[in-house]
């Protein structure tokens, strides 16, 4: 199975950008699908964004679009997470996570079978 490793997260003030980092480990990264996933205190995991396997589809939470970018680069064995104008409310814990299926992008949570232990982002008003 892959192992998964974030880095990135951090204190920032709104409107800020962070990139999230997600180093993959184990079994081929190009195996699998990946996306992000995010969790708050208090409310359960919801998914970010998504890429397929190829990196030709790629979904967003409503919450993401126009504001993040997922990508992947299977030379590296990384996953990005490229976040702009972030808002208070994107504060949560981040995951990166792996799934099997690696064709196409199933945006939720649920469908994410590996994951890492989290980097935490929180942004200030």
């Amino acid at each position: 199975q892959v192992q998964l490793v974030e880095s990135g997260g951090g204190l920032v003030q709104a409107g800020d950008s962070l990139r999230l980092s997600c180093l993959a480990s184990g079994r081929a990264f190009s195996n699998y699908g990946m996306g992000w996933v995010r969790q708050a205190p208090g409310k359960e995991r919801e998914f970010v964004a998504g890429i397929s396997r190829s990196g030709v589809i790629i979904r967003y939470a409503d919450s993401a679009k126009g504001r993040f970018t997922i990508s992947r680069d299977s030379a590296k064995n990384t996953l990005y997470l490229q976040m702009n104008n972030l808002k208070p409310e994107d504060t949560a814990l981040y995951y990166c996570a792996a799934s099997r299926v690696n064709l196409t992008v199933i945006p939720t949570a649920t469908a994410y079978e590996f994951w890492g232990q989290g980097t935490q982002v929180t942004v200030s008003s």
